[in-house]
């Protein structure tokens, strides 16, 4: 199992558990919206670092941005599979061809 894919398991099975002994439970509990903002501090940081060029100060900030992109993921019940499988459709087309296709 992929180091991503027990984050995602453990943060499903964090849903559920006391706001008190887990971040990721008490993350949950304050709703979606503000798992969101979270995630957006987050992904401004890694931004920061990926401008500074600091490598080591951007691989912690991209973990700390996965780790909320699926924190805020799992708050409107969307998984890792659900993300995997959208991936998957898109394997073999053209960036610039997937987006013209959204519109």
């Amino acid at each position: 199992m992929s180091a991503l894919q027990h984050l995602a398991n453990t943060i499903e099975a964090r849903k559920g558990a006391d706001p008190d002994t887990s971040w990721t439970a008490k993350l949950l509990s304050k709703g979606p919206e503000k798992c969101a903002e979270k995630f957006g501090e987050e992904a401004i940081e890694a931004i920061i670092e990926a401008v500074k060029g600091d490598r080591e100060k951007l691989t912690a900030e991209a973990a700390d941005a996965l780790y909320h992109l699926l924190v805020m993921c799992a708050a409107r019940d969307v998984s890792l599979a659900d993300i995997e499988a959208e991936l998957n459709r898109r394997h073999g087309t053209s960036g610039i061809a997937e987006k013209a296709s959204r519109g």
